[in-house]
């Protein structure tokens, strides 16, 4: 059992930033997964620019790590921007041209990635809602939409980089958040892998994020990927994901994972338990809907 929240503002942030409203959310479902929390955080891009942050630690571990990270961005001819440790994080901004693929996986083999994109950024540790805020200030980001995940371990070691939300290896700006449990995981992962696809972990979710990550690069819509999910994939899901420009959700057709969603002429939000909405509006009785079985929909941010 896992919780999960995804939310974008159509036109801009209101009067609340997008940070705030996740963490809202997810602690309104933390009982769902009090284990680690995550967060995927959509801002303004940078002009082609890259975001990178990656998992390093503290003390000397650290110090090693940023040092890897260093030499492997020099030898990609990346050139450094802005850096910044916070938490066990290490966070920088990069300017890089060449196959991103390729670029990705080199960091990958440098240190742990969180993500890597133009706008997201992947903020995830033990913890509750609060707890990662308080470390990571998840609060003062700003922008148009995001992901959230609190996780119970079930299968895995609790630890950051077990933590959702995931980012889809070897590609730019695609996260997702998942609860439920992937049965043809092997069978599907064998198949990218044979098409020259890497993986860091034997998280399912990961498999779904590049897999429809795959999907787009292909130039396929987001709302076509999720559909061809729904008959690609076996188990009980129900996932959200989220693009520099989308947000999207998919459930199979048993429906067992819960999800409910919330819209008007601002926002949309979708959780795993209608506690999280409410969380956004106190004290106001929501019009509500639960996604049926084997749905799927896609949003855009409005220009």
């Amino acid at each position: 059992m896992c919780g999960i929240a995804g939310i974008m503002f159509k036109h801009g942030e209101r009067d609340i930033s997008t940070g705030q409203a996740l963490i809202e959310m997810l602690d309104g479902c933390q009982h769902r997964g009090p284990d680690s929390t995550g967060y995927a955080l959509y801002g303004e891009a940078h002009g082609g620019e890259l975001k990178l942050r990656f998992f390093v630690g503290q003390g000397a571990e650290a110090e090693d790590a940023v040092g890897r990270i260093k030499a492997a961005l020099d030898q990609q001819g990346a050139t450094i921007v802005e850096e910044e440790r916070i938490g066990d994080n290490y966070r920088v901004l990069v300017g890089v041209t060449g196959d991103l693929r390729q670029f990705a996986y080199a960091m990958e083999h440098a240190a742990k990635v969180f993500s890597i994109g133009e706008s997201l950024e992947i903020i995830k540790d033990v913890g509750g809602a609060h707890e990662v805020d308080e470390r990571y200030h998840v609060r003062d980001f700003s922008g148009s939409h995001g992901l959230g995940h609190v996780r119970l371990a079930t299968e895995s070691d609790v630890k950051p980089e077990a933590a959702h939300p995931f980012w889809a290896t070897g590609f730019a700006d695609v996260a997702i958040v998942h609860n439920g449990q992937i049965t043809n995981y092997w069978k599907m992962r064998r198949r990218l892998e044979r098409r020259g696809f890497e993986f860091r972990t034997d998280n399912d979710s990961e498999l779904l994020a590049v897999y429809l990550a795959d999907k787009l690069s292909q130039g396929i819509a987001l709302k076509e990927a999720l559909k061809t999910s729904i008959d690609d994939l076996d188990g009980t899901f129900s996932f959200l994901v989220s693009t520099k420009d989308e947000i999207g959700y998919a459930k199979d057709r048993l429906a067992a994972k819960p999800m409910i969603l919330y819209e008007n002429d601002d926002l949309i939000a979708i959780a795993s338990e209608e506690v999280s909405l409410n969380r956004l509006f106190p004290g106001h009785a929501l019009d509500t809907k639960e996604p049926p079985p084997g749905s799927y929909e896609t949003w855009s941010k409005s220009t």
